[in-house]
């Protein structure tokens, strides 16, 4: 295949990303329990919100969740980019540096303690997740702030937050533990409007200062001692870039609870089909991931209607052995 061919191909590629998304959510809009039509789907929107039952579904139910899962696919690939980069590491995800961790605990934290407002567990998790970010900074700070020293730290944030969270489920009663278990391994059927609007504008706001830094991030790709040697602040770059992944993990986990595979894969995909540079490499995983996620939804609460599996558990189905395909090919994306 000749450079026009595959300059060709990439661009058609890029125009079917960019509308993935709305594609994925009329998938999602018309599938569960009760499946609606594309057809009345359309005239649903027409009509607007209204009291039929179709139309509390569509626009009360299934809307925000598909809008959820976008915005956490959304967080989750652009974090797993980052990390990727500043720890010249092809197996880093954003819950390697125990962000994750932290964020379970806070939200089980919350559950054990009685908590029943759909946004007191996300304010928990979110919360629990910075703290552990500051924690696995400040150890890291301290014995020189290398990709090596950062990932160890958030190893051993991490194991100490699955400690204190397994002690926490053996001493929460049955009903909390259940409810603690279906969140741990991904629940977006709490979609709150208030925490969708200040989601999406973080998320937003993460993603535009990620893309401001994707030359930075396509220099330390090339080794700390060569993007020292072109001008680059290693240390107050990767502070950077480490604190705005960090947030945008925060606010997935602390919103969706752990799905996994997600902030893995994508990126290696946008990878293979667009090359490593970070100023494509950002928004195209931001919208595959994004599309992923709405569509692993749809499958989570279509495949045992009416009744509902983890979205976790199919991201983990649909992940592994594609990641395990990658793992196996010889391209220099990873």
């Amino acid at each position: 295949m000749n450079k026009a061919q595959k300059t060709s191909g990439r661009s058609l590629w890029q125009r079917l990303l960019i509308l993935s998304p709305l594609l994925a959510i009329f998938i999602s809009l018309s599938a569960g329990n009760m499946d609606i039509s594309w057809d009345r789907l359309l005239t649903i929107f027409l009509q607007g919100p209204g009291s039929s039952i179709e139309q509390v579904i569509i626009w009360e139910v299934r809307l925000p969740r598909a809008l959820l899962a976008g915005l956490v696919g959304a967080a989750l690939s652009l974090s797993g980019v980052t990390f990727q980069a500043v720890l010249r590491n092809p197996l880093a995800d954003p819950y390697l540096l125990g962000v994750s961790g932290g964020a379970a605990l806070g939200a089980v934290t919350a559950l054990t303690c009685g908590a029943q407002s759909p946004l007191i567990i996300p304010l928990a998790a979110f919360i629990g997740a910075l703290v552990a970010l500051l924690l696995v900074y400040m150890v890291a700070q301290a014995h020189t702030c290398s990709s090596h020293t950062l990932i160890l730290s958030g190893v051993m944030v991490g194991s100490l937050a699955a400690a204190l969270l397994l002690f926490l489920l053996w001493r929460a009663p049955a009903d909390a533990t259940r409810q603690a278990i279906f969140w741990l391994a991904g629940n977006l059927s709490l979609a709150d409007p208030d925490w969708l609007s200040w989601g999406w504008l973080w998320v937003l706001i993460g993603f535009l200062l990620l893309w401001s830094q994707s030359l930075n991030l396509d220099l330390l790709t090339q080794g700390e001692e060569t993007a020292a040697d072109l001008g680059l602040d290693v240390g107050k770059t990767r502070l950077i870039l480490f604190a705005l992944a960090g947030a945008l993990t925060a606010c997935a986990v602390s919103l969706a609870g752990l799905v996994g595979f997600v902030g893995l894969v994508i990126p290696h995909i946008c990878r293979l089909l667009w090359g490593p540079g970070h100023r494509l490499l950002l928004p195209f995983s931001a919208l595959l991931g994004s599309s992923f996620l709405i569509i692993a939804d749809a499958i989570a609460r279509s495949l045992y209607a009416p009744a509902e599996i983890p979205v976790g558990v199919v991201t983990a189905l649909l992940g592994a052995p594609f990641f395990l395909f990658l793992l196996r090919r010889k391209g220099d994306y990873l």
